[in-house]
């Protein structure tokens, strides 16, 4: 029986490569969107004919707690558990500091922060439920030591999705392990309306030079899925290159 992993925002960059690496590693996969149903769809089709497995795609908006709950529900009524959980679905708006209103700051901590408490607490008492299970969060190195007032809201999401981290590790011990990774800059479609001489500067203070690809991202998330990081709990990992 396969393992079933949880993915937010699994249909675009990196939580697209992430859906793919927990396919090419043999798990069923519910892909949660909110917009792109066609390409979930689509990537729903090249996954199961690809690597016989199962994908199921849910459309749900997670800053909304009913859909939330509607995601889980029709996670475990497809595959009756679910052994990890990716929440990998943010945004960023891309405002100057002074231009930021308290409606943007509403609607990145939603998605951004609390949906994905409200996932990790429904989620979370179903995996206590089996006794097992695995929880990442996709944050920032925005939420540890790269500081931009452009995107203050995003920066204070991502630090607080680490907090979560550590307290959620705290809350489900010892069945479930909660992890979280902080991407650097990586080449997706968020980050590529970036001005040039912008990703020149930050490409010089990243010690590989170069910006990282998503399925770099995608090979960490499955390593903390798997019985490889069994002993890994509690752990904020930074995947940036060597940014200083």
């Amino acid at each position: 029986m396969n393992k079933v992993v949880v993915v937010t925002g699994g249909t675009r960059g990196i939580g697209e490569a992430i859906s793919r690496e927990f396919a090419k590693n043999a798990y069923d996969i519910v892909i949660n969107f909110v917009n792109s149903e066609e390409k979930a769809n689509n990537l729903k089709k090249e996954l199961e004919e690809k690597y016989s497995i199962k994908v199921l795609p849910v459309k749900a908006d997670i800053s909304n707690e009913e859909e939330c709950k509607i995601l889980v529900e029709k996670s475990i009524h497809e595959f009756g558990k679910i052994d990890v959980l990716v929440n990998n679905a943010g945004i960023v708006i891309d405002k100057e500091f002074e231009d930021r209103t308290i409606e943007d700051w509403k609607k990145t901590l939603d998605v951004n922060l609390i949906a994905p408490f409200i996932l990790t607490k429904l989620v979370g008492k179903e995996m206590i439920k089996q006794k097992s299970g695995a929880i990442i969060n996709i944050s920032s190195t925005n939420g540890i030591n790269t500081y931009y007032p452009s995107s203050v809201d995003y920066d204070a999401s991502k630090s607080g999705l680490i907090s979560l981290t550590y307290d959620s590790a705290v809350q489900f011990a010892p069945f479930v392990r909660v992890n979280a990774i902080a991407p650097g800059w990586v080449n997706t479609e968020m980050n590529k309306d970036l001005p040039d001489d912008f990703v020149k500067d930050e490409t010089e203070r990243i010690l590989v030079r170069r910006f990282a690809e998503p399925e770099e991202i995608a090979k960490v998330v499955t390593f903390l899925a798997s019985e490889d990081a069994s002993f890994v709990n509690s752990a904020v990992i930074k995947v940036d290159g060597g940014w200083y």
